[in-house]
């Protein structure tokens, strides 16, 4: 970690002008070892001088993690069960609601007098 790609107006060396910057990209891997170390208790402040990167963002990185596994621990795998009884029955409300809409209006056109339309005969 000690020349990290997502360094924002970092001095490209000690010898260039003050004003000189280079904007530098984290990757993944990196961004994911320095949020590690935040997680296992190394202080914010330590780290941030260490690879030069503001504590704000320490923050934001590490939060974003943390939202993420979250996110991670929720998701329920394909073959779960719980999951398969819950499909099945959000199917099976779903028949019922459409059959219910069917009878409503059935209900209306007998209410409105409104004869059902006929089959034709076969013969």
């Amino acid at each position: 970690m000690a020349n990290p790609k997502n360094n924002p107006k970092l001095p490209t060396s000690t010898g260039d002008k003050a004003g000189a910057t280079v904007i530098q990209r984290w990757s993944a891997t990196g961004k994911r070892e320095v949020v590690l170390r935040l997680l296992r208790g190394e202080l914010l402040d330590v780290v941030s001088r260490e690879i030069g990167v503001e504590v704000y963002r320490l923050e934001r990185s590490r939060d974003n993690a943390l939202a993420a596994m979250d996110a991670g621990l929720k998701e329920r795998s394909d073959d779960d069960p719980l999951q398969a009884g819950l499909d099945a029955a959000h199917k099976r409300v779903g028949e019922l609601s459409m059959e219910n809409d069917l009878l409503r209006a059935r209900i209306g056109r007998l209410e409105t007098s409104t004869p059902f339309p006929r089959a034709r005969s076969r013969r």
